[in-house]
Parts: C-alpha cells; structure tokens; sequence
C-alpha cells in the first residue's frame, strides 16, 4: 500500500512552490488592482518568506515557524491593510492562474485542496485585516491536506 503524499510532495516540493509563488507575485506586480500592496514591487525576501509559509502548510518543514515567526507573525503582516472583497477575490484569481504559469499538478484532487487553501487563507486575512478586527492572536501555521479527494494512484 503506498501511502498518500503530501500536497507538497505532489506538488513537485519546494521549488514547484516557489514557481508558484514568484508566478504570483509577477502577476501581482503587473496588477492594478494589488500591486499598490507593495510599492516598489515584490522583494526577494518577501518571495522567499511566502515561499517558506506554503512548503510549510503544504506539509513540508516547519521553516516559518521554526525560523521567521509563524502564525503570529503572518498575521501582522495583514493587520490594518483593510483589504477589500475585490482584492481578496483578485488574489484567488491571480494565484489560480500562477498554479498554471508555474505547471503544479492540475489533476482535479490536487487542484481541489490547493483552491480550498487559497479561500481559506484569502478570507481570513481579509478579516483580519480590517481594523478592530477581532482576530485569533496566537494559533499554529495550517497543515493543508488533501480533504475529501485524496490523490487517484492506480
């Protein structure tokens, strides 16, 4: 019996993951609607972090949390952006397409779990960016499964 990987093992691990995330941010930068997020672009830095937070809730190493801070951390960078639902949606949208740019799996399981994160992770940090939002201060980093379609392996 073979077991079920992980979505990042499916994924192609950490470097499918940084395509993904620099496909992103390119798109983001070309943006109007979420580039003035980030005035003078999307640094490197920036890049590797979000990186690190993905290879993490996509099952990978614990490097966010280990090394840059965890959730707490994630979270204060979308405290009082006041992000609206048209960002939010533009976010999903832009992170869809750069799934395809960067050539992550697009089998309907994977794909499923990899959007299912997207809604959940957009939709939390439009709440909790919106000031006098009433947020979870302190919780663990997500680790993202595959739901109720896990991976077909013939």
């Amino acid at each position: 019996m073979t077991p079920v990987p992980t979505l990042i093992e499916w994924a192609g691990g950490p470097a499918a993951l940084r395509r993904l995330i620099d496909a992103f941010y390119d798109r983001v930068e070309a943006d109007d609607l979420l580039s003035p997020l980030f005035p003078g672009g999307v640094h490197e830095e920036h890049r590797a972090h979000v990186t690190t937070w993905w290879v993490e809730v996509f099952g990978g190493p614990p490097g966010y949390t280990s090394e840059l801070g965890g959730y707490e951390r994630m979270l204060a960078h979308h405290r009082g952006l006041n992000l609206t639902a048209e960002q939010r949606f533009r976010f999903a949208t832009l992170m869809s397409r750069a799934a395809d740019d960067a050539g992550l799996p697009d089998d309907p399981e994977f794909r499923a779990a990899f959007v299912g994160y997207v809604e959940w992770g957009t939709r939390l940090a439009l709440a909790n960016s919106q000031d006098g939002a009433a947020v979870v201060e302190q919780a663990p980093v997500p680790r993202w499964g595959w739901g109720v379609a896990p991976p077909y392996q013939p």
